[in-house]
């Protein structure tokens, strides 16, 4: 399972980095120049300014022109994941500072590479494509689905766990790339702690599979909760990206 949803984690990332998927495995360090191909996951129209990616050994970045005699020195003959430390993420900050743009936070990217069953169950209902209209605007979700409906990455199913008629919690997934769904939980303050995450995810994990799609998972730094409801469902650290927006 892990090598088959890696060939095809290096296929999608080289849509977005302009590159081949061998370039994720080599030693060295790889720049190109930003470009819109289809088939990429699709968080905005614009091209990227400057976005870099690692799954571990060397770095991809993908950027505007303008940055590359930066990034040439920047990238040089370092490993690939030290540039996202603290220490060279400063002096890339300080550049792109002064074309008017700021780094983003680091998103930190999960696969599956096993099966597992939750130890809790709880009673579901499952909701898809027009269903899930219903739920937006509810301040209650903002990681299981959108704001709104978005064309361009739609909620394509959502899961509910039931306490009597309450929302315990809910897990959704996006369709960020044809056949690429990212999964988001939220779980309401009252049912945290109770493996109602954790069953939710694996939950939706499992039916995203069935359905002959890839299910991935993100999130931040440091929220070691939502860590653990990834590695509890079977999903596994896999890449780690960085990119830059206008201030």
């Amino acid at each position: 399972m892990k090598h088959k949803y890696f060939q095809e984690l290096y296929k999608l990332l080289a849509l977005e980095y302009n590159c081949s998927p061998e370039d994720f495995c080599k030693t060295e360090n790889i720049l190109t120049e930003s470009a819109l191909l289809d088939g990429r996951r699709r968080y905005s129209s614009e091209k990227y300014f400057f976005h870099m990616v690692t799954t571990g050994g060397n770095a991809v970045a993908t950027a505007d022109p303008c940055l590359h005699t930066f990034l040439k020195g920047y990238l040089g003959k370092k490993t690939g994941h030290y540039l996202f430390e603290m220490p060279n993420l400063l002096l890339l900050e300080r550049e792109l500072q002064g074309f008017g743009y700021s780094l983003t936070q680091t998103y930190h990217m999960f696969l599956p590479t096993c099966n597992v069953r939750p130890r809790q169950s709880y009673p579901v209902r499952w909701f898809g494509d027009e269903e899930i209209r219903r739920f937006y605007g509810d301040k209650r979700f903002p990681n299981a689905i959108c704001n709104e409906f978005t064309p361009s990455r739609p909620d394509r199913i959502v899961v509910c766990a039931y306490d009597g008629d309450r929302i315990m919690g809910m897990a959704g997934c996006s369709e960020d790339a044809p056949h690429w769904q990212q999964i988001g939980i939220d779980v309401l303050p009252q049912y945290r702690s109770k493996g109602v995450g954790t069953y939710l995810v694996a939950l939706l994990k499992q039916e995203i599979q069935k359905r002959g799609d890839i299910p991935f998972y993100g999130t931040s730094v440091s929220n070691y909760h939502s860590w653990n409801i990834a590695i509890n469902c079977g999903f596994r650290p896999a890449w780690v990206e960085i990119g830059a927006e206008r201030l």
